[in-house]
């Protein structure tokens, strides 16, 4: 059996692991904790989820091997700035690859320049509005947030995370990839000692909200389709436009050709002018 593991930061800043074989969902597993007044700073991890989700209600399928974790934690009742843990989340999922992958970092063009021009290097990892992480264009982890009210003004938040360590889902309406498609030899528990450890460090930056500033600033450096044009459904709408920023609260900011400025607090990005139904 694989052994999961916080890794050393993550313990000293007292956070705790409850780790299971086998279970449905590891977010449903938090939420409960949290129902029977777990206080937060607590990882769900499993060796085998069978009933995950993903956005919308949508199943997500894990296969042993891939890494499934959600963490509980617990702050005041402001859901606009719980909603901010995502990019807290993407930003340390991010750093964590690329602490124990490095060669996942940069491709280097063709002529073997290590410069920033179309011929350079080009940064692989990127991340993708509101909670995706992409590796050379296909989605390899997906972040799915949940929260419920506690007494006292409190709000316990689960953040799920989904890494296609692995293997990749087939039959979905985007690109997709794992890291064992591109030879990346780390396993699931590996990836997770460094996930704790990098979350540890980015939360401290959010400061519940209060560094959320900073961490912005480091999500737009790592932002896929920045300038560029998106299409982003809403519902049953798709707004067309380029991505300009994510305001302070997180949000998508688009412009539309004839110049208008859309912000966005929810919807699926796809990269290109047309957003299909399928999507």
């Amino acid at each position: 059996m694989t052994e999961f593991k916080l890794g050393r930061a993550s313990s000293d800043s007292h956070y705790r692991l409850k780790f299971f074989e086998t279970t449905g969902s590891t977010n449903a597993e938090g939420l409960a904790a949290a129902r029977a007044g777990d206080p937060g700073r607590c990882w769900f991890v499993t060796a085998q989820q069978t009933a995950g989700r993903g956005r919308r209600g949508r199943p997500w399928a894990m296969p042993v091997g891939n890494l499934a974790a959600s963490l509980l934690v617990v702050v005041p009742n402001h859901p606009a700035t719980a909603a901010t843990l995502g990019f807290v989340a993407g930003l340390s999922l991010d750093e964590a690859l690329r602490s124990v992958a490095p060669d996942l970092a940069f491709r280097i063009g063709l002529d073997g320049v290590e410069g920033t021009g179309a011929a350079g290097r080009r940064d692989r990892l990127r991340l993708k509005w509101p909670n995706d992480v992409l590796l050379d264009g296909g989605k390899l982890a997906g972040i799915l947030l949940e929260a419920e009210p506690l007494p006292d003004d409190r709000l316990a938040v689960v953040i799920g995370i989904g890494v296609n360590v692995v293997a990749a889902p087939e039959g979905l309406p985007y690109p997709a990839t794992a890291l064992a498609d591109l030879g990346v030899g780390i396993d699931a528990a590996r990836l997770f000692e460094a996930l704790s450890d990098a979350w540890s460090s980015v939360s401290r930056v959010w400061n519940e909200g209060r560094g959320f500033k900073s961490v912005r600033k480091l999500w737009l450096d790592r932002a896929a389709g920045l300038g560029e044009t998106v299409a982003v459904r809403v519902g049953e709408q798709v707004f067309s436009g380029v991505f300009e920023t994510i305001d302070e609260e997180g949000r998508l900011v688009i412009r539309s050709p004839e110049g208008l400025i859309r912000t966005i607090a929810a919807g699926e990005v796809h990269f290109g002018t047309v957003a299909t139904s399928r999507q």
